[in-house]
């Protein structure tokens, strides 16, 4: 259902069949066994020894010499091989389906190139924002009331608008390139002037047509090329190997630029090493003034402030320019050490789970869909909170990649222990005797005893 209300603005609307409805999900549903996994074990193992507690089953067991670490021995062995399959299915399958799944996506917007433009609503198709006011045809190559946005190549908005009555879409599977073939319409597009208190005078350019055909490349539409170290959001597309190999890339490259833009912009600020030699000069028996503009004119003074604003003003934008290509691409790298350390934290994840979930069935001794469904819900929340929140943490920044992908782990850990401790030794959950036996002594010194 997750998936379902996620994906529902991919499908709906947009003449899918069955097949193509079930495929698209099918290729959807791997990424959810990170999620689904470690809570099923857990659900299984608090119902299946809270059911065996509640039963006396386990004290049966005990009396016969039968351990809880006994009885836990197989089961241990058990979920050993679930976690080993979640591993290899985080290595192979959920990134073959990743590939398979925006493929397919792919695949659909050639066969069918009204999916990629949806009815009532812009959609980024390109380097072209369309509108269509309604969809007809066997598959919605048909177009009416047409609004399509150019951006620009400079990334300073959309300068070009083109209007037109009705249209169509042509494609073919063989091909990356739509053509939109436009009928009854206006062409518009602003001029900008070398100075940009001259924009308010310019006028805009427009141009009547009765057809106008535009072809629209969409090879970077869901591209897919797991090779290139550079594409940004599809290190869940690639396996283990492939991550340490695209991570070594992109961290060399990040290293490269900060010492190629370090070396850059101490040559533009002076502050490169000299190579000349050092000369000794005497020194001169006279008063040096410290406000350095006052050797000069008036005029000359004016043009020093004015050059030492403009290079200030340069070196600020391109240290923040710099800054935010910098970060983008630590979040990238950030992005890969993350996806790298899940494929080894759903296989702990397992064993988590499993510790956590036996040792408490056994101590609160309910079996069923009731109290353990409850405390399996609020122990699953917390864990995939905290997990939650380390990665975006880590993808920040503000924590390490490793520590951000462990921190759930990390902090039910000890948890774990505890509760396996305390099962194995027979000890409740929460010892009352221990919180309510201050209280009673405090209770006794003020009361006096009769």
């Amino acid at each position: 259902m997750q998936t379902v209300w996620l994906l529902i603005a991919e499908l709906a609307g947009k003449d899918l069949d069955f097949s193509m409805v079930l495929k698209f999900l099918l290729f959807s549903m791997p990424r959810l066994v990170p999620l689904v996994l470690p809570l099923s074990i857990l659900l299984a193992s608090i119902m299946s020894f809270g059911d065996l507690s509640e039963n006396y089953e386990l004290a049966a067991m005990k009396s016969a010499g039968i351990s809880l670490r006994r009885a836990l021995q197989p089961l241990f062995l058990f979920v050993t091989f679930i976690a080993i399959a979640a591993f290899l299915f985080a290595n192979s399958v959920i990134p073959y389906a990743e590939y398979k799944f925006i493929n397919f996506r792919k695949n659909i917007a050639q066969a069918k190139p009204a999916l990629a433009i949806a009815e009532g609503q812009f959609s980024d198709v390109g380097v072209y924002n369309i509108k269509v006011n309604k969809k007809s045809g066997e598959n919605g190559e048909n177009l009416t009331g047409i609004t399509i946005h150019k951006k620009s190549e400079l990334g300073d908005g959309s300068r070009i608008v083109i209007k037109a009555k009705n249209g169509k879409l042509v494609s073919s599977k063989d091909s990356n390139t739509l053509q939109l073939i436009l009928n009854d319409g206006n062409y518009y597009e602003d001029i900008l002037p070398k100075n940009y208190e001259d924009r308010p005078k310019m006028p805009f350019v427009k141009t009547a047509f009765k057809k106008n055909i535009i072809t629209i490349d969409i090879s970077e539409f869901n591209k897919i090329d797991v090779d290139n170290e550079n594409i940004t959001n599809t290190n869940t597309m690639l396996t283990t190997s492939e991550l340490r190999y695209t991570i070594d890339s992109l961290q060399k490259n990040y290293k490269t630029d900060i010492t190629s833009y370090t070396d850059n912009i101490n040559q533009r600020v002076g502050f490169q090493k000299s190579t000349q030699p050092v000369v000794k000069i005497k020194k001169i028996k006279k008063k040096f003034n410290p406000n350095l503009l006052a050797y000069f004119t008036s005029n000359q003074q004016l043009d020093i402030l004015n050059l030492a604003t403009s290079n200030l003003e340069s070196v600020k934008y391109s240290l923040e320019t710099s800054n935010t290509e910098f970060k983008s691409k630590q979040i990238n790298i950030n992005g890969h050490l993350i996806a790298l350390y899940d494929k080894f934290v759903i296989a702990f994840a397992c064993f988590l789970m499993f510790f956590i979930g036996a040792p408490l069935g056994a101590i609160i001794r309910k079996g069923g869909l009731g109290l353990p469904v409850v405390f399996a819900m609020l122990i699953f929340i917390s864990f995939h909170f905290a997990n939650t929140f380390g990665k975006k943490l880590a993808e920040e920044g503000s924590l390490t990649p490793f520590l951000g992908s462990w921190m759930a782990s990390l902090a039910l850990t000890p948890f774990a222990i505890l509760l396996t401790y305390r099962a194995t030794n027979d000890i409740g959950l929460i010892n009352m005797d221990v919180l309510l036996a201050p209280i009673q002594q405090f209770i006794k010194k003020i009361v006096p005893q009769k």
